[in-house]
């Protein structure tokens, strides 16, 4: 096995550099147990970026893994399969039924598939000119040219212009803002319901029931990015069951597969028309060993009952966080929260020390801390995990905090 050392090296040598790596190198996991190189073991409060809901090396979705990948890998979207079609009813059935799903390899294709399927419904129905999506300033998408240009992140978009056209964005929030962009040109209206990159941002839940009355109202589509947010982490199957609203698109990936890429854009099933034979496809989407994957995940978090799990869990980790000297504030929902810091606390400084210490975080802020265990983490590996918080907090002169 290579030393850390020579990882660094190999990384460093023939990667693109393009991450900002943590000093770490991971190679094996059980649970929410990560071990390093040289054998340490960590604590993995952060899933994965909250896709490994399951726990690492799951043994049913490991064992579906396997036996798919001795019966049949791939055979192209040329052909039939006997493993995509019921994962999309399953899928769809999570969803409420009468739609449909296009399967994709990652969050980023699923939303891009939306997005084109918005624009497709938009002009076939009212013309040319209804392309435009409406996103959220804050929002994040994904890194395709399209996606990046829906993510309400300026910052991000300077390096990569000029980026495809039809993109606005409003305060996340602000229905009068939303209100006010939705023109004759408007299509479709993208959003999350915690913001998960730009701080895990939670909004009120009357802001989504408002926005399905405008969207219905303009003739608008809504578009709801439940990549971070769905199947169960939130403490409902989707974020947006909170707000007692359906969207006409949801997008979903991270949990899906456990670790394996898969992604899907549901769509009800009078929208999902919009697209004819050849107007979207993908070598790999929904192919067998994704899709046996993904079954088994849905499988195993029907089993656990995954969204009580989340709001149990999650009620007992986000009050351990607020109770901490240094933590003024938790934010989100279920197991996706945030710890804001105290002011003076440099986040990234305390993710590397918690790092240290064998807690993988992250700091998702320069102020403050995302966590996103498995959903099955247990009581007593929250304990430890806050434990470990506190201990490194309290490594921090009390200087840092003024």
């Amino acid at each position: 096995m290579n030393s850390f050392d020579d990882l660094v090296a190999l990384d460093a040598e023939h990667h693109f550099r393009v991450f900002g790596r943590a000093p770490v190198a991971f190679v094996r996991g059980a649970g929410t147990e990560l071990f390093d190189v040289d054998g340490r073991r960590y604590l993995d409060f952060l899933g994965g970026l909250a896709v490994v809901a399951l726990g690492h090396a799951n043994p049913v979705v490991a064992g579906a893994i396997i036996d798919q990948a001795n019966t049949l890998v791939h055979v192209s979207n040329l052909f039939y399969n006997d493993v995509q079609p019921r994962l999309a009813q399953r899928v769809n059935g999570l969803l409420g039924g009468e739609g449909r799903v296009f399967f994709q390899s990652s969050g980023a294709e699923a939303n891009e598939c939306a997005i084109k399927l918005a624009r497709r419904y938009g002009q076939r129905h009212f013309g040319p000119d209804r392309f435009h999506v409406v996103s959220m300033l804050g929002g994040f998408h994904g890194r395709t040219l399209a996606t990046l240009a829906a993510s309400g992140k300026p910052q991000m978009h300077e390096s990569f212009q000029p980026l495809p056209e039809g993109f606005r964005h409003v305060a996340f929030g602000d229905i009068d803002a939303v209100t006010g962009a939705l023109d004759g040109r408007a299509a479709a209206v993208l959003v999350e319901v915690i913001q998960g990159e730009n701080g895990v941002v939670p909004t009120d839940l009357e802001f989504f029931v408002a926005l399905r009355e405008v969207c219905d109202e303009r003739e608008v589509l809504l578009i709801v990015d439940e990549i971070q947010t769905g199947l169960g982490r939130t403490g409902a199957w989707f974020g947006f069951e909170h707000a007692g609203i359906r969207p006409d698109i949801v997008t979903l990936a991270k949990s899906l597969g456990n670790g394996v890429p898969i992604g899907a854009c549901w769509a009800r099933a009078e929208v999902a028309d919009a697209f004819g034979l050849g107007d979207h496809g993908s070598t790999y989407a929904g192919q067998p060993l994704a899709a046996r994957a993904a079954l088994a995940v849905l499988d195993e978090l029907e089993r656990i009952d995954a969204p009580g799990l989340a709001r149990k869990r999650g009620e007992h980790l986000a009050a351990g966080l607020a109770a901490l000297d240094g933590v003024v504030d938790v934010r989100g929902r279920g197991l996706l929260l945030a710890a804001e810091l105290a002011p003076g606390l440099d986040a990234k400084a305390v993710n590397l020390a918690l790092l240290a210490n064998g807690l993988v975080a992250n700091s998702v802020t320069s102020t403050a801390l995302r966590f996103a265990p498995p959903l099955t983490v247990t009581d007593a590996e929250i304990d430890e995990a806050l434990s470990i918080v506190a201990g490194t907090l309290a490594e921090f002169p009390p200087q840092a905090a003024t």
